[in-house]
């Protein structure tokens, strides 16, 4: 889910993520909130009341370590 709020350019309406993500309504609002708990992401609203949910800095730093990661990992050949 966050690589394609980054994909996005850092925003997305929730029902674009939902079917980018292949989501049901129901697990989207569950994973929703637990990454609006760990501070992954946010909500915020435009000025014609539409709602964003918007990645966070500690959300695109939690994506590049996670990148990091892979690559090491793909250096060694795991």
């Amino acid at each position: 889910m966050l690589v394609a709020i980054q994909a996005k350019g850092g925003r997305i309406k929730p029902t674009h993520l939902m079917y980018k993500a292949n989501l049901s309504y129901a697990q989207l609002k569950t994973y929703l909130d637990q990454l609006v708990e760990k501070e992954f992401v946010g909500e915020m609203e435009n000025d014609k009341k539409n709602t964003y949910i918007i990645i966070t800095d500690k959300g695109d730093k939690f994506i590049q370590k996670l990148q990091e990661m892979r690559q090491f990992e793909r250096s060694f050949g795991f």
